[in-house]
């Protein structure tokens, strides 16, 4: 009798547990960033990754668990990209206008488009509320810390880090994600954030324009 294995079921039985189980995690984050989360299924993350839908059950925790672990690992890394890039800074200042750029250069709205369907999803789905909350908290933490910093040097002028951060990050979220509907252009997207911010912080207009105007002197208003 005839022993040959076709040669999906081949591929699929030559990985260990492990790697099956990173390759399909794989497939369904780069399934999310390209058509959003709403469009992970067992059967399209299973077509995705070149398995079965079976497989793709088995190596997750149903469909509601799987979205969350995507969202966590899109989200995770790019907090780590941002965190990295603003970590060059050598002020308060810097590092924030670097976080700002970072989030408003419009490379990543298919992350944001990731963070809107999350936020509505996440409604029903208390396995993905729970890492949407975690996410933020980390978010939160990144920008209160560098606004701290601000504070105790002298560059910054507010009572509340924590208060001025959840504010920032809330006009950098309602501008991205109006920007995925309206196709705003990225530039306009810091016109209309970096003044607000400024005023939050007590800092002079244009301190972080990426194109100030350079008779403007940036520091803290007094």
């Amino acid at each position: 009798m005839s022993t040959t294995v076709s040669s999906s079921n081949k591929g699929t039985a030559r990985k260990a547990p492990a790697e099956r189980a990173a390759d399909i995690l794989d497939s369904a984050c780069k399934l999310a960033v390209e058509q959003g989360l709403s469009s992970l299924t067992l059967r399209s993350v299973a077509a995705r990754a070149g398995v079965t839908s079976t497989l793709v059950a088995h190596y997750s925790d149903g469909v509601d668990g799987l979205i969350a672990e995507v969202f966590t690992r899109i989200v995770s890394r790019e907090i780590e990209e941002v965190r990295a890039a603003a970590a060059g800074g050598r002020t308060p200042t810097q590092r924030l206008r670097t976080l700002c750029e970072e989030l408003l250069d419009g490379t990543r709205d298919n992350t944001t488009l990731v963070w809107v369907e999350a936020l509505a999803m996440g409604y029903r789905n208390e396995r993905l509320a729970t890492s949407v909350r975690a996410s933020l908290d980390d978010w939160q933490q990144l920008f209160s810390s560098v606004i701290a910093d601000g504070v105790s040097c002298g560059e910054f002028a507010v009572h509340s880090p924590a208060a001025a951060a959840w504010q920032i990050q809330g006009l950098i979220d309602g501008v991205n994600e109006q920007a995925l509907v309206l196709q705003q252009a990225p530039a306009s997207r810091g016109d209309l954030i970096y003044g607000a911010a400024e005023r939050i912080l007590g800092l002079q207009p244009g301190s972080l324009d990426l194109n100030p105007d350079p008779t403007v002197v940036a520091g803290r208003t007094e």
